[in-house]
């Protein structure tokens, strides 16, 4: 009896090394370092990040670039569960979130100081000219807080103009083809309409601080095992911010191709950007009281007057500077 439960007490012993030792290498795969997915248009912020990966900066094995149209296609993909994150406006990412998509931001890639316009024909004069005309802009949020400045500014509704929903990528046939009055567009597209004779009326610079864009990622995917993937990629976007602040003619060359224009315009076109690095993504998003969540907070009750979003965003996770490089912070006092 006395060998039997030793028997039984050494399998039992085995048994149980067995089950550890599952659950641990489960646990191991569990949190391996997994790649991320993001989507992102064609947009002057967010090229430092396209320019990294075709720099070879990016590693394409930990993070997949998913080019798309439009901000409007990025959100599509994002609920789709089709990519982890994508880059966006302050404003696009607090109506997906109303519309119940966890997303936070974890860097930011520009402040709009004048890359945002309102575009209309020679005769528009002023703003309040706009009665009447067929004013163009993409079904987003940023453009749709852009017309409701615009309108507060002109002292005009909805009701007084006729809105004629379209892509981005529509926006020049639109304007060659006569569909529309006045547009409300964005770099790199706003510079080929002004060759185009369209002139501009209003732009960001007349609202601080209101578009912002961030690299959103899905808040559940904020986990160990992403971490990796995430941190490579805000470095590798630095990088490349870094080349085209202390090398802007050559980082002009590099970047012309994608954003489609010559490389001649491309640096007068962001002079209507603030490119934060690292150490201002770090003032911006971090601290008890962190300036982007202010933002925010002014954001969304402007969306909420202008009823473009339900109800104020409660901000709840809305910032996860963890991921940011930290590397100018200094160590000695």
């Amino acid at each position: 009896m006395r060998n039997l439960n030793t028997i039984c007490r050494r399998w039992s012993v085995a048994v149980l090394g067995s089950l550890m030792l599952a659950l641990q290498l489960s646990g191991c795969a569990w949190m391996e370092d997994k790649p991320i997915a993001i989507a992102a248009h064609v947009w002057l912020g967010y090229e430092p990040m396209f320019m990294a990966r075709e720099e070879g900066w990016l590693d394409t094995k930990q993070v997949h670039l998913v080019e798309t149209h439009s901000a409007t296609e990025s959100l599509q993909l994002l609920a789709a569960g089709k990519v982890d994150g994508a880059a966006l406006t302050l404003d696009e990412m607090l109506r997906a979130r109303a519309d119940g998509l966890p997303l936070s931001a974890v860097m930011i890639f520009n402040v709009s100081a004048g890359a945002d316009m309102l575009l209309a024909r020679s005769n528009i004069k002023k703003l309040a000219d706009l009665k009447g005309q067929r004013v163009g802009l993409e079904q987003s949020s940023v453009a749709e807080v852009m017309l409701a400045e615009v309108l507060r500014f002109a002292k005009l509704t909805k009701q007084d103009i006729t809105l004629v929903p379209m892509p981005v990528n529509m926006h020049l046939n639109a304007w060659d083809s006569h569909q529309v009055d006045a547009l409300i567009s964005y770099e790199p597209v706003a510079s080929q309409l002004q060759t185009l004779n369209a002139v501009k009326l209003f732009d960001s610079r007349q609202i601080p601080n209101t578009i912002v864009d961030v690299l959103v990622i899905r808040t559940d995917m904020l986990d160990r095992s992403h971490t990796k993937a995430i941190r490579h990629l805000l470095s590798a976007h630095f990088q490349a911010l870094e080349h085209l602040t202390h090398n802007p003619q050559d980082a002009a060359y590099r970047m012309a191709p994608h954003l489609g224009l010559p490389a001649d315009y491309v640096i007068s076109a962001y002079k209507g950007l603030q490119l934060p690095n690292a150490a201002h993504n770090y003032q911006l998003m971090s601290g008890t009281k962190p300036e982007l969540l202010v933002n925010a907070s002014k954001l969304s009750k402007i969306m909420f007057t202008n009823k473009l979003l339900k109800q104020n965003d409660a901000l709840t996770s809305l910032i996860h500077a963890e991921f940011l490089p930290t590397d100018f912070l200094s160590t000695d006092e």
